[in-house]
């Protein structure tokens, strides 16, 4: 199982976009049977059965094993991921971007979700996340924003090299929409 699907295909979402079948797939994070799935959701088999067609349809989930209960065959079926983003794009973009709009951060924020869900999780990889808050007087923005990126170029000058493993940094600074 995945930690992330990063889902940029309106029929995955549309599936996904339903609150039962949500409810199903959470069900689904260990393999389970319809027919236990059904049980834990006090609904009947059929209609789990038809959420879960659904959610393999759509790449949500997979048939992982088959077992002979009375006589007959049953599935069993897992999500094939912890999580799953959506991606932006399944809207589209409304209107144009700049740097300097805060739209830029969506697309920013949207790489780095692509970027996250590509990576293989089966081991443990190098990475830092780091968040704060600066506090930066309206007369002070300007050379702020210098030193901010001043420092950035002088890393990417220093490790910039085509040697060794490549990290990507991504840095948003936006307003905290609040004055506190």
């Amino acid at each position: 199982m995945r930690d992330v699907i990063y889902l940029d295909r309106m029929e995955q979402a549309e599936t996904l976009l339903k609150p039962q079948r949500v409810e199903v797939l959470r069900q689904l994070a260990a393999p389970r049977s319809c027919t236990e799935v059904a049980e834990v959701l006090d609904q009947t088999p059929q209609r789990v059965h038809y959420h879960v067609k659904q959610l393999v349809k759509a790449g949500l989930a997979t048939q992982v094993a088959e077992r002979k209960v009375r006589g007959v065959q049953e599935g069993l079926y897992q999500a094939v991921a912890r999580s799953y983003w959506l991606s932006p794009r399944l809207v589209g973009r409304i209107g144009s971007r700049d740097e300097l709009a805060l739209g830029h951060l969506v697309d920013l924020a949207e790489q780095i979700q692509v970027d996250v869900a590509a990576l293989n999780r089966d081991s443990e990889l190098p990475s830092v996340g780091v968040s704060g808050e600066i506090r930066v007087r309206p007369e002070d923005r300007a050379q702020f924003l210098s030193e901010l990126q001043t420092t950035l170029q002088d890393l990417f000058t220093r490790y910039g090299g085509a040697e060794g493993d490549a990290f990507r940094i991504a840095l948003a600074c936006y307003p905290k929409g609040d004055n506190r």
